[in-house]
């Protein structure tokens, strides 16, 4: 039986880790080995649901598939001066920009007998996104915004411009429906930054692979777009609000000692990942 998009965010508990104040000293790989250690913990059943929230300061995150752009290492190096660091994340998907104003929401599901297909998934994010923003009155749509970086199919947008993007990792039992949200600040600046790394990094070469043709005026902030001053801080209350609404109880949490010790593995995962991809370029 497959399971519906809003029981998936009606949990008995949600356990809540709050991983946006960390600084700049906090490296997004961590980010994604954290979420590859709870969908194992909560596959297991030995954790419930997990809503994270995280934050990286100026960085960008490649998919598997930018390794592939003929001249990956001018593109970098233009990120580099421009005072990003690079990584590669452990999914698929283009590039994003994260700072200290995009912030990422993870829930964490298990996924018993698949009873999760892929858009169920998505659906469970898009209703949490929607709630945390009733109040506003503004219409949230999900579908591909051409033009965006890392376009896909839930894209979220208010009047056609993109703030949001939506992915997805599934292994060990576990299901990790990840999204960044572009909070304030311009998105088009971030979408301009992005188009410039594209244009270094393929200088016109065709490839087997298909990159996107980025139209910085097709992306936003939530503040822009709703016309109000909103803060990472701000999204942060209305995240528990919404948890504490759809739930019984939310347990403040970090990782469990069982925890921190995969988390080392899966680090050292994404790192061997990372210097594979960089030793290379």
């Amino acid at each position: 039986m497959l399971i519906s998009s809003a029981s998936l965010i009606h949990q008995p508990q949600w356990r809540y880790i709050d991983h946006s104040s960390l600084g700049p000293q906090f490296d997004a790989q961590h980010s994604f080995a954290i979420d590859d250690t709870l969908c194992a913990s909560v596959g297991k059943a030995v954790s419930p649901a997990v809503a994270r929230t995280w934050i990286h300061h100026d960085t960008i995150v490649l998919g598997i598939q930018d390794t592939k752009l003929p001249f990956l290492k001018d593109g970098v190096e233009f990120l580099n001066q421009s005072g990003y660091k690079v990584i590669v994340r452990n999914s698929g998907g283009l590039a994003v920009v994260l700072d200290k104003n995009v912030l990422n929401i993870s829930l964490i599901f298990p996924d018993s007998e698949k009873g999760i297909d892929i858009n169920r998934g998505y659906d469970a994010m898009l209703a949490l996104i929607k709630y945390m923003f009733k109040n506003h009155g503004a219409k949230i749509e999900a579908r591909e915004i051409v033009g965006s970086y890392c376009p896909g199919s839930y894209d979220l947008s208010i009047d056609g411009k993109k703030f949001a993007g939506i992915s997805q990792r599934r292994l060990r039992g576990g299901i990790a429906v990840q999204i960044y949200l572009c909070v304030s600040e311009s998105g088009e600046d971030r979408a301009d930054l992005i188009r410039q790394f594209y244009e270094l990094s393929l200088k016109g070469a065709s490839t087997k692979f298909t990159f996107p043709l980025i139209k910085p005026s097709t992306m936003s902030s939530l503040a822009d777009l709703l016309q109000t001053d909103l803060t990472v801080e701000k999204l942060l209350l209305e995240l528990l609000l919404t948890l504490k609404n759809h739930s019984e109880q939310i347990i403040s949490s970090s990782l469990t000692p069982d925890e921190q010790l995969l988390f080392q593995q899966n680090l050292i995962r994404m790192n061997d990942r990372n210097d594979k991809v960089f030793s290379k370029i």
